[in-house]
């Protein structure tokens, strides 16, 4: 029987989990630089245990509106490739291992934008989590023009 484990936060009113395996750490809140010529969706670059990385703007990535900063956000930082990317996130929850049995497929009708990054749905008791795919949460361009902008610092 296959499991696997996830960590699990919370953006706006939904639940969601990444693959521990993809997880590099998760933070408390950084001071975040905005640099010029950044897309949309980074919010800035932070100093990580001196190595910059560039934090995406979670929220805006979803499609959500902005928030007021709060105490409980944090920064989940994944592993897209051999790059090091932060997460904003309004919370991180738990972790959990789920049963390959709890697991459903993304249903094709759901043909947003961010349909793409979603692997799967995982049914809990009395609520479901959404498993984001890290490796398809940023496309080839976005992570061209992310390198670019990156490049001039």
């Amino acid at each position: 029987m296959a499991e696997i484990k996830v960590v699990g936060f919370q953006i706006g009113d939904e639940e969601y989990a990444i693959d521990i395996m993809k997880i590099d750490s998760v933070t408390e809140m950084l001071k975040i630089m905005k640099l010029p010529g950044l897309p949309v969706f980074i919010k800035g670059v932070a100093n990580l245990r001196g190595e910059v990385i560039p934090i995406l703007n979670t929220r805006s990535k979803f499609g959500l509106s902005p928030k007021p900063d709060d105490s409980k956000d944090r920064i989940v930082i994944i592993l897209v490739g051999a790059k090091k990317v932060g997460m904003i996130v309004d919370e991180v929850k738990e972790v959990l291992t789920l049963q390959e049995e709890q697991l459903e497929e993304t249903p094709t009708t759901a043909g947003t934008s961010t349909a793409r990054f979603i692997s799967a749905i995982a049914k809990l008791d009395k609520r479901m989590l959404i498993i984001l795919d890290i490796d398809k949460i940023l496309s080839e361009e976005e992570i061209v023009r992310m390198d670019k902008a990156l490049e001039k610092i």
